[in-house]
């Protein structure tokens, strides 16, 4: 084992039909202050990713692949590559994020100022704007029966704060110690791709620690550049994901009716999603 001190960071990235950005992704990861290892998981992926990949860890002793035959989803894969590292800070970075030079050191300076933190970044897109899912609250499914517009979780930037408090950041860009990654076993690997980043943090939370968007460290995250392919694959885990967050957090304290109410809502959501998922497939 690889002897690395505290300061180390370990990034994971899972990458899936990620031709498209995981080149300049793992470029910049390379680049980047503070890594120490990078290890990236391929969840079968049919385009040239592996070739990336494999490109990557010949020019790099830090960075180690594994090759999954088959697609166990994202918390698995994530876990996998929390296993198949040692470093004392773990950086999940999705391959369509383009860190900075300084982003994951100031990342894990925001954390250390907290005795147990996990510290999400501002995402932008390639145009500069904010993705509402760096910033978010609980979802609370019984108050989107009476008001749907209580579906949309993301909180605004507030300027005056340098790390925010909030629920939860985006899981295409956070930090946090082993340790506390330990504490909460990881990411719940019954979630497939969508609502485990909702879950690591709340449950982070209830653990006892701080969980906070750094409002001063911004990333470029060119989001869905994985799921574009399979919108209605992605969609269904999305709504599956859902469900599994209510029948972990909130079921357990609403009456049959709700739980059969909020079940027929997010059913009902899921083909409108997934329509609208083709038609911004197709027009792109």
């Amino acid at each position: 084992m690889t002897t690395l001190d505290s300061a180390a960071i370990a990034v994971i990235v899972v990458a899936y039909n990620s031709e498209e950005t995981l080149d300049a992704c793992l470029q910049r990861l390379r680049a980047a202050e503070g890594v120490a290892q990078i290890r990236v998981i391929d969840n079968a992926s049919r385009d040239s990713s592996m070739d990336i990949i494999q490109r990557h860890a010949l020019a790099d002793p830090r960075l180690r692949f594994i090759a999954n035959p088959d697609n166990p989803g994202f918390a698995v894969a994530c876990n996998q590559g929390a296993t198949a590292s040692e470093a004392a800070w773990l950086a999940f970075v999705n391959p369509d994020c383009f860190v900075e030079i300084d982003t994951l050191v100031r990342l894990r300076a925001h954390a250390q100022a907290h005795p147990c933190a996990l510290i999400g970044a501002d995402l932008v897109d390639e145009n500069g704007l904010r993705d509402a899912a760096a910033r978010r609250r609980d979802p609370d499914f019984t108050a989107m029966l009476r008001d749907p517009s209580r579906s949309r979780l993301g909180l605004p930037l507030v300027p005056t704060q340098t790390v925010q408090a909030v629920d939860a950041v985006s899981g295409a860009l956070l930090l946090l110690s082993r340790v506390l990654f330990a504490r909460i076993d990881g990411f719940d690997a019954g979630y497939r791709l969508h609502a485990e980043d909702l879950d690591l943090c709340r449950r982070a939370r209830a653990a006892g620690a701080y969980v906070g968007c750094a409002n001063d460290v911004r990333v470029v995250h060119v989001r869905g550049v994985s799921s574009r392919s399979r919108p209605v694959f992605v969609e269904w885990h999305k709504h599956r994901g859902l469900w599994r967050y209510f029948s972990k957090f909130e079921a357990p304290q609403r009456g049959v009716f709700t739980r059969l109410a909020v079940f027929a809502m997010i059913a009902a959501r899921w083909p409108l999603a997934v329509a609208k998922a083709c038609w911004r497939r197709w027009k792109s």
